[in-house]
């Protein structure tokens, strides 16, 4: 069986965006019960167009509900089952057990699958879980390659996943009580102020930028810095040993990211996986997305989180920073083709388009159509635009430009 590229869908467009860019399975969450609450999420409104899309598609889709339970929401959940029922799901993540009896006894033909945030990364510990029904384990961040075998060989019919793209938490295997600390909102809930991410300042003691005089004894030159956060996962060069290692199941971090974060993440992930020969075309997208530093996390090495181990495409050494633009929509009747823009195109920009398949198109002779159908100078966000090109684009293709700052679309 081949290994499943899982992707984010923090909402109906970033899940049509994983499936149409390589993507096998998505996960997303309710409006309740889960870890990215402020993801966007989704509403009973989009139930008919992620139904039709995964009958179109064939693709799994995955529930995230893996928020830790206090006893109100534990019985609000009893109350959402017909819900909960509409939605065409293939498995549930959960991470508190007290939902599983709910889950078996009302979906019984649905999967479980243990969240990264019940910190599995032992063979015991899969052993218990697979024999309370779970058919499969996304591993804490903090398994190895050499952990992940032995798992594996000690229990084979149960299915491991893992993260190998993306932001990872300074706490163990995400359960942190910074945010609720600092800023009331609490991770465990789903509500996370990414506080790790914050500015401290560093002299006599810890002083976060917009809590002055809140301070963590610590010695330190003066001078905010980042220095909760931590570096971004990426095991893009590593993808045989994730193989050979027992996944089945490669997951892309991201559901509150954007659009073309999963379109180029998941892109870059299919052609590894695939192995396609101009997989450096699709990888160096990896390093103009918006990302902090690399690292291979604590697969090889508890070390290893610590130092940057990925590298780039050769010939392609230095940071570009693009601006996503919008997405191609349908072709119209005079040949152009309809815009969803999403942040200002101007003549004269030098356009570039990339497609599931199509590494990068170039355009700077291109001619902008307002929604009255006239020539332009501009297209701006939230109105209607089309462009008429000589390049074959195709709906779906994401349209973007390289940043003339420092600045890009996170």
């Amino acid at each position: 069986m081949a290994i499943e590229l899982l992707a984010p869908a923090g909402n109906a467009e970033k899940l049509r965006t994983a499936f149409a860019y390589g993507a096998d399975a998505a996960y997303m969450g309710l409006t309740e019960f889960s870890l990215r609450k402020n993801a966007g999420n989704f509403t009973p409104e989009e139930l008919e167009e992620v139904s039709k899309l995964k009958a179109a598609t064939g693709k799994k889709i995955y529930c995230t509900m893996n928020i830790i339970f206090h006893e109100d929401q534990i019985q609000k959940l009893r109350t959402m089952k017909d819900e909960i029922g509409r939605w065409p799901f293939d498995a549930f993540i959960v991470s508190d057990i007290g939902t599983v009896p709910f889950l078996k006894e009302n979906f019984p033909e649905k999967e479980l699958h243990l969240s990264t945030q019940a910190s599995c990364i032992n063979s015991e510990s899969a052993k218990m879980y697979r024999k309370m029904g779970f058919d499969r384990v996304i591993l804490g961040r903090e398994a190895s390659l050499d952990d992940i075998k032995r798992i594996k060989d000690a229990v084979p019919e149960l299915e491991l996943e893992a993260f190998v793209h993306g932001a990872m938490c300074m706490a163990y295997s995400g359960r942190c009580l910074l945010s609720a600390h600092l800023a009331g909102r609490s991770g465990n809930q789903g509500d996370c102020a990414h506080t790790c991410r914050w500015n401290y300042k560093l002299h006599y003691a810890l002083e976060e930028e917009e809590r002055p005089g809140i301070y963590y004894p610590i010695e330190e030159e003066d001078g905010y810095t980042t220095i909760l956060s931590s570096k971004d996962l990426c095991m893009i060069d590593h993808i045989r040993e994730l193989e050979d290692a027992g996944l089945s199941s490669l997951k892309i971090e991201g559901r509150m990211k954007s659009v073309y974060y999963v379109a180029v993440v998941t892109r870059a992930y299919r052609k590894a996986i695939d192995r396609v020969p101009d997989l450096d075309m699709y990888k160096r997208d990896l390093f103009d997305v918006s990302h902090r530093e690399y690292t291979t996390g604590f697969f090889f090495s508890s070390d290893a989180i610590d130092t940057a181990d990925v590298s780039r495409p050769t010939s392609y050494g230095y940071e570009r920073n693009y601006i996503f633009l919008g997405s191609v929509r349908e072709k119209t009747e005079d040949g152009a083709y309809a815009l969803d823009i999403r942040n200002q195109i101007k003549k004269g920009d030098r356009l570039e388009f990339i497609g599931p398949d199509v590494p990068l198109l170039l355009d700077d002779e291109y001619v902008l159509v307002d929604g009255e159908g006239n020539e332009t100078e501009q297209l701006d966000h939230g109105k209607a635009g089309s462009i008429r090109t000589s390049l074959p684009l195709k709906e779906g293709y994401i349209m973007r430009k390289l940043s003339g700052s420092c600045s890009i679309i996170k």
